[in-house]
């Protein structure tokens, strides 16, 4: 190298040092967005190694008062970290995820890595292999800071059910986070993790995500591989974002996306570059309000946020209008038999294992008649058909994510149902499991207490584009993504 190269190396060298403190010290980086944060590396103004440090950095000073993650595996991400930077130093970048560090809810099997389903049945378990979702996020250049609490095996909806201990959320840390994803929705929203993935078969991602101010995407049924992540039931069970921004969500699902031909529930059907979504126009979008029990006993404070949320969509697209769509049924006697199906060799051998409400839940399942079940799967599968026709009328639906803010942490009582996070819990969500559509919550308010809320926008199979499109412009319109919970010190 010559004496003018070697000169001009090291001043490049010193300007992108110089770029970092204008975030401040490193913990700050970990407050960053995933596109923000991924455009840092890309420019090398912020490294993998960095990244990774702020938020092991912030995971040591807030998990202990959050309890989001059940396993933290620093040293495999300060070396996968370490691996990234080496990369990005050859030239190689493998795209928007290299070096950006992630979490994932632990019922996603990680290879070497355990994955309990916060469970006392599963507390050792070690798999062998990654899910389908966890080998693309490695691929992709992620970097894996650990694994994250939820309500046992994802039978519930405030994440206080758990052989590790309730999760608590970051905007009033008496509250639950919702669930099954809690740990999730509180890691983003506490900012422990760039980005995570959550799995949702009745509200899983979207109910966590509306309690804690974040966004939560739930994918067409089929749209994501399911391989690798330990069922609550088969025909409802989805694998999806949770991010702080509408774009984070979608430039992880443009990883995560994609036919697996070992999974039987994906559909093969082509995936979008989802990352452009964002910057698609929303004009003319017509948008869908049900007219029948998604709006029923609102919170005071939800109806005013759902209002105000119409007006400001009202401006911004062709038009909002009510809309009649099918009654999706009982959600129960879809998952009770699966559920029970998944459980019975354990549940009859260890039934101790379990926390006392999911052992009382699973041991009730078992008495769903096979008739129920046959019938209500039927249903299933015609009302996927008749969802359709909804959207030759309108190209999305809205409602609200949530009917109330969440909740106190309270003892959980035995037999609960899933989704258990006070009244109603599944009532604005598991219908959007049944139908299989692609469906989003983003923030759109806060209680007087400082509880967030939730708006739910829901398209077509497969429209994961126009729900990202028209998400991404109510959230650039308002500033209620731009909040942080205030952390203990």
């Amino acid at each position: 190298m010559s004496e003018h190269s070697r000169r001009e190396f090291l001043k490049a060298g010193l300007a992108a040092a110089a770029a970092l403190p204008a975030f401040g010290v490193s913990e700050d980086l970990g407050t960053l967005t995933l596109k923000r944060a991924s455009d840092l590396v890309r420019r090398r103004e912020a490294s993998p190694v960095q990244l990774t440090e702020a938020c092991l950095k912030r995971i040591d000073k807030y998990n202990p008062s959050l309890n989001a993650f059940i396993t933290i595996t620093r040293e495999e991400a300060l070396a996968a970290a370490r691996e990234m930077d080496a990369e990005l130093k050859m030239g190689k970048w493998r795209g928007p995820l290299h070096g950006i560090p992630v979490a994932l809810k632990d019922n996603i099997d990680t290879a070497g890595i355990r994955t309990t389903a916060a469970s006392g049945v599963f507390k050792d378990r070690v798999p062998m292999e990654d899910a389908e979702v966890a080998a693309r996020l490695k691929k992709a250049g992620a970097i894996l800071l650990g694994k994250l609490n939820l309500h046992e095996f994802a039978l519930g909806g405030t994440s206080s059910v758990t052989y590790f201990g309730p999760v608590h959320n970051p905007w009033a840390l008496d509250h639950h986070p919702g669930g099954s994803s809690g740990g999730s929705g509180a890691a983003i929203a506490a900012d422990l993790c760039i980005a995570a993935l959550g799995t949702d078969t009745g509200g899983s991602i979207r109910i966590p995500a509306s309690h804690c101010g974040i966004v939560g995407f739930k994918p067409t049924y089929g749209r994501v591989s399911n391989r690798g992540v330990i069922p609550m039931a088969w025909t409802l069970d989805h694998v999806g974002p949770m991010c702080k921004t509408v774009e984070d969500a979608a430039i992880l699902l443009s990883v995560i996306a994609g036919y697996d031909d070992l999974d039987p529930s994906t559909v093969s059907v082509p995936a979008a570059d989802y990352a452009r979504a964002p910057r698609t126009a929303t004009s003319k979008l017509r948008i869908g309000v049900p007219k029948v029990g998604f709006f029923e006993n609102l919170h005071p404070e939800t109806a005013k946020a759902l209002d105000v949320a119409r007006g400001v969509l009202g401006k911004m697209t062709a038009g909002v209008r009510d809309v009649d769509i099918p009654a999706a049924g009982s959600v129960a006697d879809v998952w009770n038999p699966e559920i029970y199906a998944y459980h019975a060799p354990y549940i009859g051998k260890s039934p101790e294992l379990y926390q006392a409400a999911t052992r009382t839940f699973i041991q009730g399942a078992a008495d769903t008649k096979s008739v129920v079940y046959a019938q209500a799967r039927h249903r299933v599968d015609l009302v996927r058909r008749d969802i359709r026709k909804v959207f030759t009328e309108v190209d999305l639906l809205i409602t609200p994510t949530q009917r109330t803010p969440a909740g106190l942490i309270v003892p959980p009582q035995r037999g609960a149902n899933p989704g258990g996070g006070g009244a109603g819990a599944l009532n604005n969500t598991a219908a959007f499991n049944i139908y299989g559509l692609p469906t989003i919550s983003i923030p759109c308010g806060f209680t007087t207490d400082g509880l967030p809320i939730g708006l739910q926008i829901s398209g077509a199979p497969f429209a994961e584009s126009s729900v990202i499109a028209l998400a991404h412009a109510y959230e650039q319109a308002t500033e209620w993504h731009t909040r942080r919970p205030k952390l203990p010190a």
